[in-house]
């Protein structure tokens, strides 16, 4: 009875003293910026809450969008990853019960002098049984192994809505990019028109004796230099339909699309207060589960340093006669406890421990890069917003302007000689660089739009499964 006391003081001991072997998860203290640096009105409902679908009202946009999200080549393959995932997460939650493994055999040997004693020279041998061997989890190893596999599940799933996001993102972005240069390939058309339209008014007012050659020439000139403006452009516009083709997983080829001059930005762009991020964006949560599973992984190392219970049975029967195989003389069975303790294994769980230890250091200073990476990229989107913005009106004004200096030069040059043909030109060489500009400005405007979008977690958390396996991993 004192022995059977002492015991099982010892063994309340080692229940208490596992306790303190593995720690308990706690978050990472981030740095959190306070604030963007280019200041918005803190709003929680902010654009990420909105689904792309939502968020984009182009519907040949929303099309293709859709199309990428089933077909592209970098999700098939994420959704690869979440499977072997939850392959291992499935695994370390079976590896607290016992491993049986069932065997059969028949063995012939020829036995030698000492074994027969002259009597018996061959022996038959039959064998059938179960093995079985569980390890107990003393010190939290499984159940470490176990919280290590969940985050490394869940960090895989943040990572698809990572791609997912970037994905709609990448094709929303090479969507108005082409749009922009079919605008562009417009007004480079209609300026070729009015190029053709001024050689032939030069060599009617040549004619006329109003204007001398060299006006002709450059009339000419002026026109050959918008063609060769034309290919390029042309060019542009077939590259990036094929990136979209390559986004959606298709062979390369047209893209149905609208016009940019059909497009409306939308009204509510609020960017969220900061703490947000951390709800919202992907690739932040996919860093703190990172740092989950390293943080596990040490308590795992941790569990190296002390001794391991195992037990082992096994169970059959075994004969040298067949016909007795299967009955109570031919049964057996073994029952094992041991307790294996490392004593010196050259250095192999310090290492570990060390190795486990810098993982998650690394992982740390991961997740705070990725905060401070997320905040610069909303206050870079909000920021490019704002300056498209206060180019706009300036823009317009200026497109005006030289709207009317290309009419009023035109006319001086027939009806004046208060002018030449190089005013002329200038004018509609400013003229044509305004409008390409203003191009170039709505583009902007989108892919602030995008990038802000994007950068405060838009879109991604119509993806998220975390509740879903955090509340499956409850019942389990």
């Amino acid at each position: 009875m004192k022995y059977r006391n002492k015991g099982l003081i010892v063994v309340i001991l080692s229940i208490v003293a596992s306790c303190k072997v593995t720690q308990k998860y706690d978050a990472p203290d981030a740095k959190i910026i306070s604030n963007y640096r280019s200041q918005t009105q803190a709003d929680s409902n902010t654009v990420a809450s909105k689904n792309w679908s939502d968020f984009f009202t182009d519907t040949a946009l929303r099309k293709i969008i859709a199309d990428g999200l089933e077909e592209n080549l970098d999700l098939k393959m994420g959704i690869q990853r979440i499977v072997a995932a939850e392959a291992a997460f499935s695994q370390s939650r079976q590896a607290f019960f016992p491993e049986i493994n069932g065997a059969a055999s028949i063995k012939r040997s020829r036995l030698a002098f000492p074994q027969g004693y002259g009597l018996i020279n061959n022996a038959t041998q039959y064998d059938a049984g179960l093995t079985m061997a569980w390890e107990a989890d003393i010190w939290g190893r499984l159940k470490s192994s176990k919280k290590a596999a969940l985050a490394n599940l869940l960090a895989t799933e943040a990572a698809q809505r990572a791609i997912r996001s970037k994905l709609v993102a990448d094709i929303a972005t090479n969507y108005y990019a082409l749009l922009a240069l079919d605008q562009k390939l417009r007004v480079l058309e209609l300026t070729l028109e009015n190029r053709k339209k001024d050689v032939l008014t030069m060599r009617e007012l040549k004619a006329s004796a109003v204007v001398n050659g060299a006006a002709v020439v450059q009339s000419e000139a002026n026109q050959y230099a918008v063609e060769v403006l034309i290919p390029d452009i042309k060019r542009q516009i077939r590259e990036t339909e094929n990136v979209l083709c390559l986004l959606l997983g298709r062979p390369s080829g047209a893209i149905e699309r609208t016009t940019l001059s059909n497009q409306k930005l939308p009204l509510d762009l609020s960017a969220g207060i900061p703490v947000q991020l951390l709800r919202f964006r992907p690739d932040v949560a996919e860093a703190e589960l990172v740092f989950r599973t390293a943080f596990e992984q040490v308590n795992v190392a941790k569990t190296a340093f002390y001794p391991g219970f195992n037990i082992t049975a096994a169970g059959g029967f075994t004969s040298f006669d067949i016909s007795e195989w299967f009955t109570n003389a031919g049964l057996f069975a073994n029952i094992m406890g041991g307790l294996t303790q490392p004593v010196f294994n050259r250095g192999v769980n310090k290492a570990r421990l060390k190795t486990a230890e810098a993982q998650q250091q690394e992982a740390f200073y991961n997740f705070n890069k990725t905060l401070l990476t997320a905040g610069k990229e909303v206050s870079d989107a909000l920021f490019s917003l704002e300056s498209a913005s206060l180019k706009e009106t300036s823009r317009r004004n200026e497109l005006r302007s030289l709207e009317k200096a290309v009419d009023f030069t035109k006319e001086l040059l027939r009806y004046s000689s208060a002018t030449n043909y190089t005013d002329v030109l200038l004018s509609e060489q400013n003229l044509l660089n305004a409008q390409m500009d203003r191009i170039d400005d709505q583009l902007q405007q989108w892919q602030a739009v995008i990038a802000l979008y994007r950068a405060v977690g838009g879109g991604s958390q119509e993806y998220d499964d975390t509740e879903r396996l955090v509340n499956n991993q409850k019942n389990h």
